[in-house]
């Protein structure tokens, strides 16, 4: 059984002027000790789908329907008692700016301790000494010291150490990494990647990068899923995403990475605006920004289709591929004369 299984979720918010949908109908499972990367431009549901994991949606913000299961047990629908045990014990969350996650107020050794004496049942004193344990294990020099500090006094890197220190304090199953090096230089960058790659060995646990550097999906994740407008378009493993891309955005994706041979050369950005979710398509999402995008594309949306036991794709220019090469004998309805005339 997988550690985590998400079946059809859906996640809304209710604004004045209507309903956004967020999360549109994503399905996923994450096994024990694999790290799993979700890529995808801003407004794509990438964070919106952690926060309903940890069930810490805005006011405006509901699960309104699908499954989260956490080790068999569902989440959706279990209330705010429930979650306050699964909270840091089980699931734990990375933001991407660690001065809206520290409590300028309050120092270092306090924050941590905190989350481990609300998560366990340490008294004071043990609580103290796996602080200082975790910040050492984070590498950060002089542990005693920064304990006693407040987050203005520390680097952004040595912020980001101590917000990873207090996620994997209570030893969770899965860690939620929410773009936690976005605000960092490139060196620092580096050095936090490498730091929860070894800390995932140690500790083996799961991890969901949620991220929209290729670079750093390349380097840590063994699955990865795309999504686009609240749905996932392309997931596989990383391999198959990066070698053999089969959905148009993710080719769109691949095509943006600036890379040794494109020295000198203009990137390929993907034109077009990111549609509004307020008024979505009534075909692929993608389609309005689509350079390959068909007839079929505009009015119907592409079910998912196996490409391989390691990769599936939404996207009708694998049906048409399937088609003129004889593999596929019963196209889907209403795609079949659509997919031949572009």
């Amino acid at each position: 059984m997988a550690l985590l299984e998400i079946n059809d979720l859906h996640t809304s918010f209710f604004t004045d002027a209507g309903e956004v949908k967020a999360v549109n109908g994503i399905s996923f499972n994450l096994e024990r000790g694999k790290v799993l990367g979700i890529v995808g431009e801003s407004g794509s549901g990438k964070s919106v789908t952690a926060y309903s994991i940890m069930q810490i949606l805005a006011s405006t913000g509901k699960i309104v329907g699908g499954s989260i299961k956490l080790d068999g047990e569902e989440l959706v629908g279990s209330g705010e008692k429930v979650m306050r045990k699964v909270r840091g014990n089980k699931v734990s969350i990375i933001f991407q700016d660690p001065m809206t996650s520290l409590n300028p107020t309050h120092t270092i050794g306090h924050q941590i301790m905190e989350s481990i004496l609300l998560h366990t049942g340490r008294n004071k004193k043990e609580a103290h000494a796996r602080a200082v344990e975790m910040l050492r294990l984070v590498n950060i020099n002089e542990p005693e010291k920064r304990m006693k500090q407040y987050p203005h006094e520390l680097s952004g890197g040595m912020r980001q150490r101590v917000v990873i220190a207090m996620a994997l304090a209570c030893e969770p199953d899965i860690l939620i990494a929410d773009e936690p090096t976005t605000a960092l230089d490139v060196t620092i960058q580096a050095q936090i990647l490498d730091l929860m790659t070894s800390l995932q060995k140690e500790l083996g646990m799961a991890i969901i990068m949620i991220t929209h550097d290729l670079g750093v999906v390349a380097q840590m994740c063994d699955e990865v899923i795309v999504m686009y407008a609240g749905s996932i378009c392309e997931q596989g493993t990383a391999d198959e995403i990066f070698y053999n891309p089969r959905h148009e955005y993710t080719k769109g994706l691949m095509r943006s990475i600036p890379t040794t041979t494109t020295f000198g050369q203009r990137l390929q950005p993907i034109t077009g605006t990111p549609i509004d979710l307020l008024n979505m398509p009534e075909g692929c999402p993608f389609a309005p920004r689509c350079d390959a995008a068909m007839k079929v594309c505009l009015k119907h949306k592409a079910e998912r289709m196996v490409i391989n036991d390691d990769h599936h794709a939404a996207c009708w220019m694998n049906v048409k591929d399937a088609m003129e090469s004889g593999k596929l004998e019963n196209p889907p309805a209403n795609g079949e004369e659509e997919t031949k005339n572009e």
